[in-house]
């Protein structure tokens, strides 16, 4: 059949066209033109449709045709055909239009909008990570690499990494150290997963003794490997170490001895001898967390306990505080009847700590670019701090910051009663931070101090001194 139109609207009222085109006889294609025409919607239902007649006429076809193919429509549910009423399209002819019903999410909490400023703790400024300075040292250590380094990685962490950080640690930290003592991992909460396992299936067990305040995170591993903590006190002087005699039983000790977190301060010379002299008399361990030990303002450096005793502590490190978060790396500093049982539970393959960082880190430690990142950050952290201390005794000279001679945060201390209604202004001003109760441990017995943990470090250079702002206006009034 020759492509043909027809025009239906003189007939029933509405602008339609029949493509009386395409493949079989000329019933068939008249039969999917209609089809077509009231599964579309062209022609809704009750519509009447000429004789067929007058339709063979138009299209130049036979009645037969017309008459067979309406037929067919009406036996098929398309149609329907009355005495004196004429064909139509039947009222049900087309399934009615499907309404798009986009697909459900899943159900989520909903999502808080961002805020406009974050003074979070426990963040670097992320802007002024050493770009160009790791991308020559990749460039080297990637040109100077053997072969065998883009093998299966050794599980104890390249030994081109391992010379750097025991010379960089000795010099810096005070660490006393050789490379086949540290073992390298992705992090602080990987180290404690070596040592503890999960399921109580690492080489050391509870119950552990932990300051009154750290991270709540920390704990949450030790919770799901089997670990019991214990809560030390606080003081001024740091966490108090003769609470480990307290009859608990206590196999080892996880401190912050630099820095304690978060509430500031070093571990007074006095229980740092106190605690290695406890691990030695009872066989008992400590654990360093020198999470920001190069960042020290208004101090003389604090040296590692490691130090003191280097076969009862383990000395455990990272640069997430010093480079980013962002480039796992970390490091075990481990006596020596440790070793082996650390590399078994790492496996015979590196899997954790990219090789290529490694030599990366290790470029950088040994040309100098490490060590001139962390001065660099020293001053820029140190200006922040300062920035913060002179912008509460302006505007809240009731406020006390402490903690404030080292490290990448602050604790503000606030009147009793007001840390919970504090944090909620602090949210109201678009501010992020914590209140100091968040970082409590859930069995401490000690006076609970009402204050705010203020980090910063995060803010970029142009928000500070808005962020400070909004601090101070969510502050209670003196």
């Amino acid at each position: 059949m020759a492509e043909s139109w027809v025009n239906l609207a003189e007939r029933i009222g509405s602008d339609l066209h029949l493509e009386l085109s395409g493949a079989g006889g000329r019933r068939a294609v008249l039969i999917r033109a209609l089809r077509d025409a009231v599964r579309e919607g062209r022609l809704a239902p009750g519509t009447r449709l000429p004789p067929y007649r007058s339709l063979a006429a138009d299209l130049g076809i036979a009645r037969n045709t017309v008459a067979d193919a309406y037929a067919e429509l009406v036996a098929e549910g398309w149609l329907t055909a009355r005495q004196g009423s004429g064909t139509r399209v039947a009222e049900r002819a087309a399934p009615p239009a499907r309404t798009r019903v986009p697909k459900r999410a899943p159900s989520r909490p909903a999502t808080p909008a961002p805020p406009a400023y974050d003074l979070r703790q426990g963040q670097p400024d992320a802007a002024s990570f050493p770009r160009t300075a790791w991308l020559a040292a990749a460039r080297r250590a990637l040109n100077s690499a053997p072969n065998e380094a883009f093998g299966p990685g050794d599980p104890q962490g390249r030994v081109e990494l391992r010379r750097a950080l025991a010379g960089y640690l000795g010099r810096a930290r005070g660490v006393r150290t050789d490379p086949e003592r540290i073992v390298v991992c992705s992090g602080f909460a990987h180290g404690l997963r070596l040592l503890f396992g999960s399921g109580g299936g690492g080489m050391l067990r509870g119950p552990l003794a932990v300051e009154s305040y750290g991270l709540g995170f920390h704990r949450s591993i030790l919770d799901t490997a089997g670990v019991r903590t214990v809560p030390l006190g606080l003081d001024e002087k740091g966490a108090r170490i003769e609470e480990l005699t307290d009859g608990q039983r206590i196999r080892a000790v996880l401190l912050t001895p630099a820095h304690q977190f978060p509430t500031g301060g070093p571990l007074h010379p006095t229980r740092r001898a106190a605690v290695i002299d406890w691990a030695r008399t009872q066989n008992g361990l400590v654990l360093e967390d020198d999470y920001d030990g190069e960042f020290r303002y208004d101090r003389e450096p604090v040296g590692a306990v490691q130090g003191l005793d280097s076969e009862r502590v383990v000395y455990m490190g990272s640069v997430s505080k010093s480079l980013s978060p962002g480039v796992r790396l970390g490091w075990l500093v481990l006596p020596e009847h440790l070793i082996d049982g650390v590399l078994a539970a790492k496996g015979e393959r590196e899997a954790w700590a990219s090789v290529i960082d490694q030599l990366t880190l290790a470029d950088l430690i040994e040309s100098g670019h490490y060590d001139r990142h962390i001065r660099h950050m020293r001053q820029r952290y140190r200006h922040r701090r300062d920035q913060l201390v002179a912008a509460l005794a302006t505007h809240a000279p009731h406020i006390s910051p402490t903690g404030v001679a080292a490290g990448l945060h602050a604790v503000l201390r606030l009147p009793p009663g007001t840390e919970q209604s504090t944090a909620k202004a602090a949210a109201w001003q678009g501010l992020a931070l914590e209140g100091l109760a968040d970082f409590r441990h859930p069995k401490a017995t000690m006076p609970a101090p009402d204050g705010l943990v203020v980090g910063y470090s995060t803010p970029p250079e142009h928000a500070y001194g808005a962020a400070l702002e909004a601090l101070c206006r969510a502050l209670p009034p003196g």
